[in-house]
């Protein structure tokens, strides 16, 4: 059965100060039990930190990137072990920072994934339209597109390995929100593809986010839908309560 997740990416933000800061304020909000599973996503220099903060709790570190290389000659980046060492199980990959702003095509991004799943590493992977692709109703094609090249070279047990995160590159950042019916139309056209390779109980139990201005006044109507899984939730993360409401949103 496909899991509820809520996983905040922090980005480019927070030193350590205040990443440990952060991680206390969310540590003090665990107060109850929550109806999905708690991710976050520190900037690679303090994962090893808020790993070791966060062993004792029900959240889990997760990274925001990986190399696709096993080890040598690939200055500033880290790899699957590197990540597994300091106790990193779970890699954020394909997020459209990733696509537009460093150039990671669809094959890097293949490359990347297969290489965490076959280490035994979760992947979150990313996909998404821009506006003027939504603008011409191209929105539904580029994703497929985006899930058949990064994806679809796995097996079916190895996709069992992957949650979905679908992110509308034009509401993200921007203030912007798909509606709940967007998000489900196009969570529900996901589901369908992954079906159409992968079968039936794959697709039912792969968990799609979404990922795109989450808000804590808004979280509950967009996870109400029924194919929409959780959050990739951005800057709303940086707010423990903020973080913490969303996820009470189930």
């Amino acid at each position: 059965m496909r899991k509820n997740i809520v996983a905040g990416n922090w980005k480019m933000n927070c030193d350590l100060p205040q990443t440990q800061s952060l991680i206390t304020d969310l540590k003090t909000g665990l107060v109850k039990e929550f109806n999905c599973e708690l991710m976050i996503a520190p900037s690679h220099p303090f994962l090893y930190n808020a790993f070791n903060s966060t062993c004792d709790t029900v959240i889990e570190v997760v990274s925001q990137n990986v190399c696709e290389a096993e080890k040598g000659a690939y200055t500033g980046e880290i790899s699957v072990d590197m990540l597994q060492s300091i106790g990193i199980q779970t890699v954020i990959i394909g997020h459209s920072e990733r696509r537009d702003t460093y150039g990671e095509t669809d094959e890097l991004l293949a490359a990347k994934t297969k290489a965490a799943i076959d280490k035994g590493m979760k992947v979150i992977f990313c996909c998404g339209e821009h506006l003027e692709e939504r603008k011409a109703g191209n929105h539904f094609d580029t994703v497929t597109a985006q899930i058949e090249k990064g994806l679809f070279d796995l097996t079916a047990k190895e996709m069992e390995k992957v949650v979905v995160a679908y992110e509308p590159v034009w509401a993200i950042g921007t203030g912007e929100t798909a509606s709940p019916e967007q998000a489900q139309e196009m969570h529900a056209h996901l589901r369908s593809f992954i079906e159409s390779k992968f079968g039936k109980d794959t697709a039912i139990n792969t968990s799609i986010l979404y990922g795109g201005s989450v808000k804590p006044a808004n979280a509950a109507e967009i996870f109400a839908k029924p194919d929409v899984d959780g959050g990739l939730v951005g800057g709303a993360s940086l707010d423990a309560q903020s973080f913490l409401d969303i996820a009470n949103a189930f």
